[in-house]
């Protein structure tokens, strides 16, 4: 347990100095600032004034590239879900290391990531064939999320 919230830490920590992230600090240490930040990502998405809001062209590619893998998983009817998470993780890292988003987009596209990435890393990390199926339908709902604020 202690592991994985070590894993999240560095994993929030490493996206939001990937992304550029310009946004007001708020006042107090850093620790309590990127802790408070990482708190609202857990929060729900909003639009950009009832629209979609955009995302770099250089991310794209790796969110499709993703969300591709996970669609041919399934239809496919694989199983080696190791493979996909490897996969998975792997477009996420070249999506996080292309960011260069800021402002609110880019607090909206975090809102989305982190709990996307806590699936691939739970898909990562199991070993029940069963469990893993549930995460890999989890997926294809974010990237559904990920279609509904996302453009």
């Amino acid at each position: 347990m202690i592991m994985k919230k070590i894993w999240m830490i560095v994993l929030c920590s490493t996206i939001m100095w990937s992304c550029s992230n310009t946004s007001p600090q708020h006042d107090g240490n850093s620790e309590t600032t990127e802790t408070h930040e990482h708190h609202e990502s857990a929060d729900v998405i909003e639009l950009n004034n009832g629209e979609k809001w955009q995302v770099n062209e250089e991310m794209r590619p790796y969110v499709e590239k993703g969300e591709a893998l996970v669609e041919n998983y399934i239809h496919n009817n694989d199983t080696d879900f190791k493979s996909l998470a490897v996969q998975l993780k792997k477009q996420n890292e070249l999506l996080i290391n292309s960011c260069t988003m800021d402002g609110k987009s880019h607090e909206e596209l975090h809102k989305w990531l982190h709990p996307h990435l806590e699936l691939v890393k739970q898909l990562e990390d199991e070993n029940d064939a069963d469990k893993a199926a549930n995460l890999v339908k989890k997926l294809k709902e974010s990237y559904n999320t990920y279609h509904s604020y996302f453009k």
